[in-house]
């Protein structure tokens, strides 16, 4: 963690809390990236545009991230490309057996109280720092 700045974590947290709290006050709507990006692969009337804009501006934002600071996206040498899409089909598959993802459980779910979404998230920090300890303990980290 020697890249770890607190006030842009501290920025970035408050702006997606602000944004999930939008989302919910405005729109009726749990800011579930899962969720969203699943019901608009199967659109119903009256939901695709604000879907659209939002899976757009994540899109969007990481782009303009990439334009200003492309050090971000710089591919870590102790990861494989197989490691990152075995780490990625397994993060699809335990949001689906989650239903959900750690945005509509742990951003949205805790703070409206969800015993659901606690539990769901307390599931997710544990089986990821075992995923952590793992992969140094086993592979010393590199995969």
């Amino acid at each position: 963690m020697e890249n770890f700045t607190p006030g842009s974590a501290l920025l970035g947290g408050a702006l997606i809390g602000v944004a999930a709290s939008l989302l919910l006050l405005l729109n009726g709507r749990i800011t579930g990236i899962s969720g969203i990006l699943g019901d608009l692969l199967r659109p119903r009337p009256g939901e695709v545009g604000w879907r659209l804009a939002f899976v757009v501006g994540l899109i969007g934002g990481g782009l303009l991230l990439l334009s200003w600071s492309p050090e971000v996206f710089a591919p870590h040498p102790d990861r494989s490309t197989g490691a990152v899409i075995v780490a990625g089909l397994l993060v699809g598959f335990g949001t689906r057996m989650g239903n959900g993802c750690t945005s509509g459980h742990g951003v949205c779910g805790i703070p409206r109280g969800s015993a659901r979404s606690i539990a769901a998230t307390i599931t997710f920090m544990i089986t990821g720092g075992v995923a952590v300890w793992f992969v140094r303990a086993v592979f010393g980290g590199a995969l």
